[in-house]
């Protein structure tokens, strides 16, 4: 017969025991609390273990993600949209023939601004808003509505044209600090007038009164010393 004592079964009680538990627990609670205490808003949980590949995948995901888009927002309008043409054909097939317009079907931004533009834009123009009359609003938004710039070419038959500053006319002062012509630079014997503008827009006639600095020999004379 086998004794329990000889192989260690026999059981041992400690008065300690009960007592020496208690203090490792609250031992482990004060260690954890300091280091809650010393913990970084903007630190990172540590990980005892090795990530999941599946949360690996995830973050390698993000990081490209991120890469990616900043890839994209250092690139130009035109060379974007090259990128994303040249992965359409990589990925889904087709010829890059297949992307390009008739040559007499291609506008410019430029060209559907002067179809769209106008000198002044009123509620019922905003009515039924395209693309195109958005992108005519929004130059029209960057204009500079105070005084106009004058086209006196064709004066002699009673023609008038009238514009809107633009940024680089408001900070060289010209149309308020110098002659509103478009070809003329005088800065002295400089008058302001407000006048009434009449012009046929899109099929439809409107007035408008605008602001104007013109050399005051200008209408003394009835007639441009600049044109």
């Amino acid at each position: 017969m086998v004794s329990n004592y000889a192989h260690g079964y026999r059981e041992y009680d400690s008065d300690f025991s009960d007592e020496e538990e208690p203090d490792k627990n609250a031992k482990r609670k004060r260690s954890k609390e300091d280091e809650a205490l010393l913990k970084k808003p903007f630190q990172k949980e540590r990980h005892g273990k090795v990530a999941h590949k599946r949360v690996a995948a995830e973050e390698w995901d993000r990081e490209e993600a991120r890469n990616r888009r900043f890839h994209l927002i250092s690139m130009d309008a035109f060379s974007r949209h090259q990128k994303f043409v040249n992965d359409y054909i990589l990925y889904y097939g087709g010829k890059l023939e297949d992307f390009k317009l008739p040559k007499g079907d291609r506008k410019t931004d430029l060209d559907i601004i002067q179809e769209n533009h106008r000198f002044l834009w009123q509620e019922e123009d905003e009515e039924e808003m395209t693309w195109e009359k958005r992108l005519a609003k929004k130059y029209y938004d960057k204009l500079f509505k105070e005084y106009c710039i004058a086209d006196l070419s064709r004066y002699k038959e009673n023609k008038f044209g009238f514009r809107w500053r633009v940024e680089k006319e408001v900070v060289s002062g010209k149309g308020q600090f110098s002659c509103g012509n478009k070809r003329c630079d005088e800065k002295e014997g400089l008058k302001s007038w407000e006048v009434n503008f009449g012009y046929v827009e899109h099929g439809e006639k409107r007035n408008a009164l605008v602001k104007l600095s013109k050399l005051l020999l200008h209408f003394i004379y009835k007639e441009p010393t600049c044109y």
